[in-house]
């Protein structure tokens, strides 16, 4: 059992790393291609941005597409940020400085997608099918890129607090979970459905959220830090 316990956790502990590679490949191939054409959208660009077009004469389907594509931007991640540093902290001092860490991880993210927004220059759909405001280049997608990490986030908050804290039960933790994933999907389709984001920005913008939040996670332990346990003591 001791001898395949150490390739066992080395296979745990390179799994997120080689994962995160991939979809960094997967995010760098896709930029390339992208930028090679010139911006032009793919065949599955064309396709989805048709059957977006022709799908939206429910006014209460636009309005809901709105209001999702909206929480993935302005002061909404950043409160997510926050919200995850405070529930993986252990008390308030390692709280308040998991919040800012948190903060300052989405930040960077944003700094690191304007980088790759401005190299790739692509251009978004045209103007006639937008169903909301846009601004800047389209790949990659930035509501998709900041909902993605700040649903990541918010993940990685309420592991840490439910591994720490009976307060949480598993199956709450895991509904919660599955909500994250689905609110940072939805935003993601709702920028094809409004006509503002190519299906391939999304796309892109989820690799790019899965790429750093792989890094991040190679820096940051998964689990909760708990209360050192006392040493036994040994009797003769």
């Amino acid at each position: 059992m001791s001898r395949t316990a150490p390739p066992v956790r080395r296979a745990v502990r390179t799994a997120p790393l080689a994962v995160t590679a991939l979809c960094a490949a997967a995010l760098a191939l896709l930029a390339v291609f992208a930028t090679a054409r010139g911006g032009a959208p793919f065949p599955l660009d064309t396709t989805a941005l048709d059957w977006s077009v022709r799908h939206r004469s429910s006014p209460a389907g636009i309005t809901a597409a709105r209001a999702v594509t909206a929480s993935g931007t302005g002061p909404y991640p950043y409160l997510c940020a926050v919200v995850a540093g405070l529930l993986a902290g252990r008390d308030l001092r390692h709280r308040l400085l998991a919040a800012a860490g948190a903060l300052v991880f989405l930040l960077a993210g944003q700094a690191a997608r304007y980088g790759l927004l401005a190299a790739a220059a692509r251009p978004r759909p045209p103007r006639a099918d937008w169903l909301t405001h846009a601004s800047g280049f389209a790949f990659p997608s930035g509501h998709t890129t900041t909902s993605a990490i700040a649903a990541g986030l918010l993940i990685w908050g309420l592991v840490r607090f439910g591994r720490g804290s009976d307060a949480l039960p598993g199956w709450l933790r895991g509904v919660l979970i599955a909500l994250l994933v689905c609110w940072a999907v939805a935003v993601g389709l709702s920028r094809v459905y409004l006509g503002v984001h190519w299906a391939t920005d999304v796309m892109g913008g989820w690799l790019f959220a899965a790429t750093w939040l792989g890094l991040g996670a190679s820096f940051i332990p998964p689990g909760r830090p708990g209360r050192p346990r006392r040493a036994r003591k040994s009797h003769p």
